[in-house]
């Protein structure tokens, strides 16, 4: 007679299937690959001054797109006959300011912002219950005052707490820098955008302006205030050797976000 061994099903059900180490082998090789190709970057430039980016297209950017804003109604353009001064021109002959795609004008970034907050919360309690029997259905008379307790109930709390909390941070920048205008909108409003980079010895300073403006906004040196763009985005950092040391090393940083501790 032939003895058939049982199945250990558990064994079964908990054994990786293929496709689950596939996908887990997959994830983990793209994951080297990643801080592979970042290494060889790196040290491909060993000794190098960090590359400038390449001057291109905004708008052929991969992840440009168009700006879509609330547009009020069109309204027909009107010239006055026999007249060649035109409404918003800071010239007789000709605006200089920018008006059209393609334009070239200057921002002039100018944050401080500062913030000071302070709350403090403080709050104390203090509670005392006492409740007891003196003479109890004629104890005293009876003689039965020493079995008695004085007191039957004595409750005593007391609860404090002292709340702070203080919020101080400012922030200064102040630079030019100049945009181009990479979309006019149907109100006549701009699009503009502008980068700069700056290179001294093996670090890069860039910084990034963006956002929408009023031609009326322009002043007539063909400038104008980072305070008068709506959907600001201006961003100002650097790359290079003294970026890389400050920041903590890759696995750290995998390590901080996948560790609950």
């Amino acid at each position: 007679m032939t003895h058939l061994n049982p199945v250990d099903t558990t064994a079964q059900r908990h054994r990786p299937r293929p496709a689950q180490l596939m996908s887990v082998t997959l994830v983990i090789s793209a994951g080297l690959l990643a801080s592979g190709c970042s290494a060889f970057d790196r040290l491909r430039n060993v000794g190098e001054q960090p590359a400038l980016a390449a001057i291109d297209n905004p708008t052929a950017q991969p992840g440009y797109r168009p700006v879509q804003m609330p547009m009020p109604a069109a309204q027909p353009a009107t010239y006055n006959p026999n007249s060649l001064w035109r409404n918003g021109s800071r010239a007789f002959f000709k605006d200089q300011r920018a008006h059209q795609v393609g334009d070239i004008l200057t921002v002039r970034v100018n944050v401080a912002d500062r913030a000071a907050i302070a709350n403090q919360t403080q709050r104390s309690r203090t509670n005392a219950e006492n409740s007891g029997v003196s003479d109890f259905a004629g104890s005293q008379t009876m003689g039965f005052s020493a079995a008695l307790p004085g007191r039957l109930l004595t409750a005593d709390s007391n609860s404090s707490s002292d709340g702070k909390g203080s919020v101080n941070r400012q922030e200064a920048l102040r630079t030019n820098v100049a945009g181009v205008v990479t979309q006019v909108l149907p109100n006549g409003n701009l699009v503009i955008e502008g980068k700069q980079e700056i290179r001294v010895n093996f670090e890069i300073r860039e910084l990034i302006v963006a956002g929408i403006v009023r031609p009326e906004d322009i002043e007539s040196d063909n400038t104008i205030d980072s305070t008068k763009i709506a959907e600001a985005r201006i961003a100002y950092g650097g790359r290079g050797q003294i970026t890389d040391v400050q920041q903590p090393r890759y696995g750290q940083q995998v390590l901080d976000i996948l560790l609950p501790f």
